[in-house]
């Protein structure tokens, strides 16, 4: 089956609105989010979340290897992305400045902040082995999972 990726995510966002149904658990949601990106993207070695607490990044639910359990704002590239407000993809981690390697295997990263009420509350973080992963279509995919389960999530 050849679906374009714009179709790929479109198909993912549909399933997902369907897993997290009616669950209002952010925690739940974002333990079966992190399961449901990590078995059905091609090429990630991490999928998970960063939850703001204390002013800083605290490890939420997540699939891969062991994380880093905090990260500062402004730190790596998830700090980063929510210091900025922004999303951040990076298609070689060993070139931005500050990166925060939890796993050496990893090669690119994709950092989508979680917006509710104007407010970042976290970060949707996915990282890949392989060099330039994630493209455009890969952003947009990512920042319309991350609104579905914020919309989703108490």
């Amino acid at each position: 089956m050849n679906q374009t990726k714009t179709e790929f995510y479109q198909d993912l966002a549909a399933q997902l609105t369907g897993l997290l149904g009616d669950e209002r658990d952010r925690i739940a949601n974002a333990a079966n989010m992190s399961a449901f990106l990590f078995m059905s993207v091609p090429d990630l070695n991490w999928a998970g979340f960063y939850f703001m607490q204390d002013d800083g990044l605290i490890v939420g639910p997540f699939q891969g290897k062991p994380a880093c359990v905090r990260i500062a704002v402004g730190d790596g590239v998830c700090g980063t992305a929510v210091k900025e407000a922004r999303t951040i993809l990076v298609e070689n981690v060993h070139e931005f400045p500050g990166h925060i390697a939890c796993d050496a295997g990893s090669e690119s990263e994709l950092v989508v902040p979680l917006f509710k009420n104007g407010e970042i509350i976290g970060v949707l973080d996915l990282d890949s082995p392989r060099l330039s992963r994630f493209d455009a279509e890969d952003q947009a995919g990512m920042e319309t999972l991350a609104e579905i389960f914020v919309a989703a999530s108490e």
